[in-house]
C-alpha cells in the first residue's frame, strides 16, 4: 500500500467515526467468563433476593406435569438449581417421576456441541434413554406424528435477545405445532442478558427466514416468555392459530440487571462479553470478515487477512474447534480488532462493521447474500455502501423502534 493510499484510508476512517465515540475506546472492566463456577443468580439490589428462573420454581409447574406424557424442548441451558447443585431439567424431571416421551433439540443439539448451521440428527439421550428429535435442518417444526401421545410440551431454552439467534424461531414452530395439535405449551422463562435495550432495523417480512421470522428489531428486548406472549398476541402463527400458552415468569428480575449465564448458550458464545457483543458482531457472518469463530475469542474479535494491519493491528488464526469445524480463514492470519475490553453495550454498534468495510479493498465482494437475511432489510447494506455514518443509519431506525416498543408493551412481564 503506497503512502498516499494509506493516508487516504486513514482520512476516510477518521471521517467515518467523527460523528460518535468509538465504543472500544470506552472500556471498563471486562465481563466475567462463563464457567462451571459461574453464579447463575444475580441479586436484586433493592430486594436483596436472588433471581429464580422459571425452571427453578418447581412448585409452580410440577403439579401441571404429573400423570401426563411430556415433551421437552431443551438443550444444555435447561438447568435447574436444586440445593446449590445444577441439574439438567430433563434429568430432574425424570428423577421426579415425570413421564418424558421425547426431547426436542434446537440448533446446536440437546447437549449444545454442534456447529452453527450443522444438521443435528435424531437419537437417544444416553443418560436417560429418552428419544431425541432434532428441530434443526429439514425438520424445524414438530410433526403431528412426533407429537403423538404427548399431553403437554415444556419449552426451556436460554435466549440471548437477538432476532437472528434461532431459538426464538424454534419457539415459533413449537407454538404453531402445539396449537395445531391441541397440546398445551409451558414456557419456563429465563432472563435475557441483552434485555436492557432494543435496537436495529425492523425485519421486512419479504426477508423472512429461520434467522428472522417476525417484524421485530435485531435486539428485541424481551425474554423468551414475553416473546412467546407476543407471537400469540400478534397472530404470527400460521392462519392466526393460538397456542394454549402458560409462562412461568422469572422471580426477582428486571431487565437492567447484568445477568451472567450459568451455561454458555451455544458453542460460540463462551462468556458474557461475547453474548453482549453478539448482536453487533453477528453482522460479520454476512461479510468476508471473521467474527472469531475457530478461536477462543468468538464474537469478541473480528478480522480478515485482507484488512490492512496498520489500522487493524490485532491478529488471530482460526483453527477448527468445538462449534467451528470449518472456520472462515482456517489457518490464515487475520488482521482485526480485539474488543474484549469493550464496555457493556446498550445499543447496537455498527462502527466496527463500517470500519471494516472502509478498510477492505474489494468492496464489491465484502458482503454476501446472508447479510440481508441477518439485517432483515436491503437498506442497511445500501446505506453502508453509500457512505452513511453510523449515527445517520441509526437515526432512521428510531421511529420504527418507537412503534415496536408500543407494540410489545402488553406482553412484557418485567
Amino acid at each position: 500500500m503506497t503512502t498516499l493510499l494509506k493516508n487516504t484510508l486513514f482520512a476516510l476512517l477518521l471521517l467515518t467515526f467523527s460523528c460518535g465515540n468509538h465504543p472500544s475506546q470506552e472500556s471498563e472492566k471486562p465481563m466475567a467468563d462463563i464457567s462451571k463456577d459461574s453464579i447463575a443468580s444475580v441479586e436484586n439490589v433493592d430486594q436483596q433476593q436472588p433471581i429464580r428462573t422459571g425452571a427453578d420454581q418447581e412448585s409452580k409447574y410440577l403439579p401441571l406435569l404429573k400423570n401426563k406424557k411430556i415433551g421437552v424442548v431443551g438443550n444444555q441451558t435447561s438447568i435447574v438449581e436444586v440445593e446449590g447443585e445444577q441439574l439438567h431439567l430433563v434429568d430432574r424431571l425424570v428423577s421426579k417421576g415425570i413421564d418424558i416421551k421425547s426431547v426436542f433439540a434446537p440448533e446446536h443439539g440437546f447437549r449444545g456441541t454442534a456447529d452453527a448451521g450443522e444438521v443435528v440428527k435424531d437419537g437417544i439421550d444416553t443418560k436417560t434413554g429418552v428419544p431425541i428429535v432434532s428441530l434443526y435442518g429439514n425438520n424445524k417444526k414438530p410433526s403431528a406424528e412426533q407429537l403423538s401421545g404427548i399431553d403437554m410440551m415444556v419449552f426451556d431454552i436460554q435466549d440471548v435477545g437477538a432476532r437472528f439467534y434461532t431459538y426464538i424461531s424454534t419457539l415459533h414452530y413449537v407454538m404453531e405445532a402445539c396449537a395445531e395439535n391441541n397440546i398445551p405449551l409451558l414456557v419456563l422463562d429465563r432472563p435475557n442478558p441483552n434485555g436492557h435495550y432494543i435496537d436495529g432495523p425492523i425485519l421486512e417480512m419479504k426477508h423472512k427466514s429461520f434467522v428472522g421470522m417476525h417484524p421485530v428489531p435485531v435486539v428485541h428486548g424481551m425474554t423468551i416468555g414475553e416473546y412467546a406472549n407476543m407471537i400469540n398476541g400478534e397472530g404470527w402463527l400460521n392462519k392466526n392459530v393460538k397456542c394454549n400458552l402458560t409462562v412461568i415468569p422469572v422471580e426477582n428480575y428486571d431487565k437492567e440487571m447484568q445477568y451472567s449465564l450459568p451455561v454458555k448458550p451455544s458453542p460460540n458464545l463462551p462468556n458474557d462479553t461475547a453474548i453482549n457483543l453478539y448482536p453487533s458482531l453477528c453482522f460479520f457472518e454476512g461479510t468476508i470478515v471473521s467474527a472469531g469463530r475457530g478461536t477462543d475469542m468468538q464474537f469478541q474479535v473480528f478480522g480478515a487477512p485482507s484488512l490492512p494491519k496498520e489500522y487493524f493491528p490485532f491478529t488471530f488464526t482460526p483453527q477448527p474447534n468445538e462449534g467451528a469445524k470449518y472456520p472462515k480463514f482456517k489457518g490464515e492470519n487475520c488482521n482485526g480488532l480485539d474488543l474484549r475490553e469493550t464496555r457493556r453495550l446498550d445499543k447496537l454498534n455498527l462502527e466496527w462493521l463500517i470500519e471494516a468495510y472502509v478498510g477492505y479493498g474489494k468492496k464489491s465482494s465484502f458482503f454476501n447474500d446472508f447479510f440481508v437475511k441477518l439485517a432483515g432489510t436491503e437498506k442497511l447494506q445500501q446505506q453502508i455502501e453509500e457512505g452513511y455514518t453510523y449515527p445517520e443509519i441509526r437515526k432512521e431506525w428510531l421511529r420504527d423502534l418507537e412503534v415496536y416498543d408500543k407494540m410489545r408493551q402488553p406482553y412484557l412481564l418485567y
